[in-house]
């Protein structure tokens, strides 16, 4: 017999409370189980951070310059964009990461009189070892699954996500 999670357990409480309410099980529970992982991720990506000394925003920053087309590197403004911020709070961020010499910022080859940001290797280690912890974490839950049931999962989870995108 298969055991009871929280969100059985939170839609069989809260089931007989809605008589005046549409509520669906289903929905309840997938709504549920999506919030309960994301805050499990949340916690491992914490973890992990703790563990390397990274704060969030020194994180994100080197995960975005680390995931672009052209890993390593890109502009203080597209930097600034993609993490919906102001360019001048992104001026300090990028102060913070060169002073831990996690980046460097020179002038563009093409234009001397842009700026370019780019990933020194100290800041590439320390965020491949967020990375690594990060990803242990994750497999640990997904591969609960087999590699069928992950496959479908992430095209039914593609589905919903596309559903947002299109708004």
């Amino acid at each position: 017999m298969e055991r009871d999670d929280w969100a059985d357990r939170h839609v069989a409480r809260w089931r007989d409370h809605w008589i005046d309410v549409s509520f669906e099980d289903d929905v309840e529970a997938i709504v549920v189980r999506i919030g309960r992982l994301t805050k499990h991720f949340r916690t491992v990506k914490q973890e992990a951070l703790v563990e390397v000394g990274l704060q969030d925003f020194e994180y994100d920053t080197l995960h975005l310059l680390m995931i672009r087309d052209t890993p390593g590197q890109a502009s203080p403004s597209a930097l600034a964009a993609d993490l919906e911020i102001s360019n001048a709070g992104m001026t300090g961020r990028l102060d913070a990461l060169e002073k831990a010499g996690w980046i460097q910022r020179r002038a563009a080859a093409d234009d001397r009189r842009r700026v370019e940001v780019e990933i020194t290797r100290a800041g590439a280690a320390i965020w491949r070892q967020a990375m690594e912890l990060r990803g242990r974490g994750e497999d640990q839950v997904v591969h609960v699954l087999s590699a069928d049931e992950r496959a479908t999962l992430a095209q039914l989870l593609k589905k919903m996500t596309l559903s947002t995108e299109e708004d």
